[in-house]
């Protein structure tokens, strides 16, 4: 049912994008998980293949290949390394804030390189704290003339030791229109980054804090007017955070149930394989049919977002506007998050011992999927968004609101 929804190109980027993960990513995470540290080269070498570049428009280089692509892309690298999916998919949600509410110039300058594959976009608004509550923001930005001034810090920034070009949401003013975005790149005198610090899970990628001192950038490298800043982060968070993450989780999903398939089929018991066991069949029936319907969320909620109308300039969107996609990407996130980390239990249970030890991925992916529950919202916060949608109390739509990119891929 799922792969109703991909074209022939689809599948081929499927295939190529598994065959460069299965070769040059793959020989790599043993070592990762090693040493822990930040994995520069293969950033770089997947920014290089243009995939970083799925949603930009072949105008700036890009792929223009949409979101179903994307997620295809994102879900085939966290297959083999959920660190090298979480990197892709921070880079590609740093590229949504330009996309949509980037001036002419700025895409001119920028797009290219991302599409590239020699600038690393991110994007940085939690803050420790506030959290999840972009509101509560306390980092400031200060207008001086012909520049902004900006103070504070950011955390959990993804690609924070790698990026080159930081998106960042601060404060100018009270309130809900108190809060602007801006393009910080990377060395500017007075922007500091932290030491990287070690995780639970996704070793190679890093997610760390930004600092700024009385850091200088020019009125130019705003992004949007004075106030936009509530809008870039939430429509960086909708629109690419949510789908991105459920990428990862999906992709991790179908690991989980191939390293168990495996596992199954080697491990003897009572002269049989593992699998004999009605106990085990049961436990592995759960998985696959939490996978398949992990997967329609994913692709469902990625082609509705391919298949929403091109629109110009962000504003306010019109009383005829199509039904946008909000709440089937808060559903796939929802979906895919909570099932992957079940799946990943349940994995954990038929390895039984066997799976407390690192000669095996099964614990890798049980530390890693945790790592995908908070970013663009927990589970608790899809929920509460669901139960608007149910209610009727929602406040509108980003995904019929802001431009969606051309989508070029051949049916």
């Amino acid at each position: 049912m799922s792969e109703s929804f991909l074209t022939e190109s689809h599948a081929q980027l499927r295939d190529e994008v598994r065959a460069f993960a299965e070769s040059v990513i793959a020989p790599r995470v043993t070592d990762m998980e090693a040493s822990r540290a930040i994995e520069h080269d293969l950033a770089s070498l997947i920014a290089r293949r243009g995939w970083i570049g799925a949603t930009i428009s072949g105008e700036y280089g890009g792929m223009a290949a949409g979101h179903l692509a994307k997620t295809l892309i994102i879900e085939e690298i966290s297959r083999t390394s959920a660190a090298m999916g979480a990197m892709a998919q921070a880079s590609q949600l740093g590229t949504a804030k330009i996309i949509h509410f980037g001036t002419a110039e700025q895409k001119k300058t920028w797009l290219p390189r991302i599409a590239a594959g020699s600038c690393l976009p991110t994007i940085a608004v939690t803050e420790e704290g506030s959290g999840s509550h972009v509101l509560g923001m306390a980092a400031t930005a200060e207008r001086d003339g012909d520049d902004y001034v900006l103070n504070g810090s950011k955390v959990h920034v993804g690609n924070s030791h790698i990026g080159t070009l930081h998106g960042v949401v601060a404060r100018t003013g009270d309130g809900s229109k108190g809060l602007t975005a801006f393009l910080v790149e990377a060395g500017r005198p007075g922007l500091a980054v932290s030491p990287h610090q070690q995780s639970l899970g996704l070793h190679g990628f890093s997610f760390g804090e930004l600092v700024f001192d009385n850091c200088r950038i020019p009125a130019a490298n705003r992004l949007g007017a004075e106030g936009d800043g509530l809008d870039v982060a939430y429509s960086s968070s909708i629109l690419y955070g949510r789908p991105n993450l459920t990428a990862v989780a999906l992709g991790l999903h179908q690991a989980i149930l191939e390293a168990t398939t495996t596992f199954c089929h080697e491990r003897i018991r009572y002269g049989k394989p593992l699998h004999a066991l009605p106990t085990v069949q049961r436990k592995l029936g759960q998985m696959q049919s939490r996978l398949m319907t992990a997967r329609l969320t994913a692709y469902h909620a990625a082609h509705l977002l391919d298949a929403m109308p091109t629109r110009g300039r962000p504003g306010t969107e019109p009383d005829n506007a199509a039904p946008g996609c909000d709440a089937e990407l808060m559903n796939a996130k929802l979906v895919n998050v909570e099932t992957a980390l079940d799946s990943a239990r349940t994995a954990m249970e038929i390895h039984a011992a066997a799976g407390l030890t690192t000669n095996r991925p099964i614990e890798r992916y049980l530390r890693d999927a945790h790592h995908i529950f908070a970013p663009a919202g927990t589970s608790d916060i899809q929920l509460l968004r669901l139960a608007e949608t149910a209610l009727g109390t929602s406040k509108g739509h980003y995904s019929r609101r802001l431009t969606t990119p051309a989508v070029t891929i051949p049916a």
